[in-house]
């Protein structure tokens, strides 16, 4: 089979790039130093080489997550170990890091491009391939352990979309809390690996000399691990008055709901979401789900097409449609599967790919469209202009935002009346959308992403936080950022942190879709203000090319340029909450109406510190 090929395909790229390197340089071409024909010729070898390994791992690990077997695990083991020992490559390493000390005299896009190369070799560094080796195994055993557990509710079998399903429509909070703790059961199986990741995570990091991993993936964005933590925590000082309002009026929605006394901070099995990330579920004027009776999840992944395809952009690939993994699998059908959604970019050029599980509802109508964003971005900067290095988001929360973006514009209420979901004569309730879009897709998420998610993982990884106190530090920091409490006490053999996929999978990570959520405000105030000429809470991009012209322009450099500069570029802005803010102001006045004579905030929220 292809993977026995692997040693021999690594042999042969490493044998002709350490040739090269130590061949003497051709005659530099007109206008070029010698130094610049140099990086040039190594980053020919670089690039060819990095695609070439990146396709294949790439393939490996989709047939991981889509059909998860001994047989895939140990194939995406063995293409990831390959792919690390190409990237890491001591000679590659080496010749970056010759090469940046006189970046002075080479041009911009060789630069980025020596950069990215160094930020991949500092993923797998062959300068220590026994730690990378353990790595690789460690990662490929949590990945495994995560897609394939089997998750069971009063010992039947459920799946993770069931799970959801029962959250979102039970209303008895005995159940509730059963499905909420099934939803858990997950933690202790991956606690111990997680733990032994840490340091191996760790370790790769620090061959390269940063600090730790965090470090490590923040550097895409030019920051610091204390540079991106004040970032998040700036979003939340800025957002933390409306989040108190929403906090305030939801705890006594709910216990209306419930039939219980107001609490001081939420409890997690009466929120729909299993991290308490989205507070969906709870605006009954902006329930969108008894509209998509009828619809198919085919029809929804075909509409997010038609959505990029009428703003002027190149429609994906066919092969999209036939090698992408959509929908559930069917019951009785043993095949396994990771229920969280994704997007690929298989081979850095036209096989694109995505995974998830759509069903005909709101929730998965926004979904699809932000999951094809990534599509579309990823065929926006595949053209010669952009070498396979920097093909790749201007940060990794620029593509998390572009498919928030196109997630908020699918809310609209414009567009789903011009997409014939609701009636052409449906008159929305200004306040209560709003008041959805608030609790559903961006304030709450923004303390969890910005506040747990990020701290939580800075401490682990930066500060090396005592992995007996993982799960006591988790529920400190839902409590003091999002007011939310287990439905019981939470032991350190829990390990709920690890429910969540991310960590284990794509760490350190969490913060990119903060960032992206700013941004998607951002960007579509620009796009709803400058463009469209219609307010930002009620617009319709549908089949306006001059939106996607502009849209285009963002996604076409790819990782170019950078990403202050992309951002500033389009908006004229730095990133900023100030969209945001603006966004929401009609909500906040209400809330503060709705919420008089009520405690607003918890005891042990997350408080402003005065001079």
């Amino acid at each position: 089979m292809l993977r026995y090929h692997f040693p021999l395909a690594l042999a042969l790229a490493t044998l002709s790039l350490s040739a090269a390197l130590s061949s003497p340089s051709p005659t530099p071409a007109a206008n070029k130093s010698p130094l610049q024909e140099r990086a040039d010729q190594f980053l020919a070898l670089t690039n060819a080489g990095y695609q070439a390994l990146y396709r294949v791992n790439s393939g490996a690990q989709w047939a991981a997550v889509t059909d998860v077997t001994p047989v895939h695990d140990a194939a995406a083991e063995a293409t990831a170990k390959a792919y690390a020992s190409f990237n890491g490559n001591p000679a590659i390493i080496t010749e970056v890091q010759e090469l940046l000390k006189h970046r002075d005299e080479l041009d911009p896009l060789t630069v980025r491009q020596l950069n990215q190369a160094l930020l991949n070799a500092a993923e797998g560094p062959m300068t220590n391939p026994t730690l990378t080796n353990r790595r690789i195994e460690a990662e490929t055993r949590q990945a495994s352990i995560l897609n394939s557990f089997p998750f069971k509710l009063k010992e039947k079998p459920i799946t993770a979309n069931q799970i959801d399903d029962l959250l979102n429509t039970s209303s008895n909070l005995e159940e509730r809390k059963a499905v909420w703790e099934a939803s858990k059961e997950s933690g202790p199986a991956l606690r111990n690996n997680l733990m032994t990741l840490r340091g191996l995570r760790n370790g790769v990091a620090g061959e390269l000399n940063y600090p730790d991993y965090f470090s490590l993936e923040v550097a895409a964005y030019g920051m610091t691990t204390d540079e991106m933590v004040k970032m998040n925590e700036r979003f939340m000082h800025d957002l933390r008055p409306l989040y108190l309002q929403l906090h305030t009026w939801a705890k006594n929605r709910l216990a209306e709901k419930y039939h219980q006394p107001v609490p001081d901070k939420i409890p997690a099995h009466w929120l729909n979401n299993r991290w308490a990330q989205n507070w969906t579920g709870m605006v009954e004027a902006a329930d969108l789900d008894p509209y998509f009776k009828g619809k198919t999840a085919e029809w929804i992944a075909k509409t997010a097409e038609e959505f990029y395809v009428g703003l002027g952009l190149q429609p994906l690939p066919a092969s999209f449609w036939v090698k992408s993994d959509l929908y559930p699998v069917p019951p009785g059908d043993p095949r396994k599967k990771n229920t969280h959604a994704s997007c690929w970019h298989i081979d850095l050029d036209h096989d694109i790919r995505s995974l998830q599980s759509i069903e005909p509802n709101a929730e998965w109508f926004f979904t699809a469209h932000h999951e094809l964003g990534h599509g579309h971005y990823f065929l926006a900067y595949t053209r010669p202009e952009v070498p396979p290095l920097l093909r790749t988001g201007a940060a990794p929360g620029f593509h998390e935002g572009i498919g928030e973006l196109i997630a908020l514009a699918s809310s609209q209420v414009p567009y789903l009346q011009a997409k014939g979901i609701l009636p052409a004569d449906f008159k929305a309730d200004k306040t209560a959308f709003l008041l959805d879009d608030a609790l559903a897709r961006s304030i709450p998420f923004v303390f969890f992403a910005s506040g747990t998610m990020t701290h939580w993982e800075a401490d682990i990884y930066a500060h090396n936080l005592d992995s007996n106190e993982w799960n006591a530090r988790w529920w400190e920091y839902v409590s003091k950022f999002q007011g939310v409490e287990p439905p019981s006490s939470r032991g350190e053999e829990w390990a709920d942190y690890a429910t969540k996929t991310h960590i284990n999978d794509t760490p350190a990570y969490y913060y990119n879709y903060a960032f992206a959520t700013v941004l998607k405000f951002q960007l579509h105030d620009y796009i709803a203000r400058k463009i469209l000429h219609q307010p930002p809470q009620s617009c319709n991009y549908a089949n306006n090319k001059e939106v996607g012209a502009w849209l285009n322009r963002i996604l076409e450099k790819g990782g170019t340029e950078d990403w202050r500069k992309v951002l500033k570029d389009a908006t004229g802005e730095e990133l900023s909450t100030r969209a945001m803010v603006d966004y929401f102001q009609p909500l906040m006045a209400w809330l503060e109406e709705q919420n008089k004579g009520r405690k607003i905030g918890w005891d042990n929220e997350e408080k402003e510190e005065h001079d």
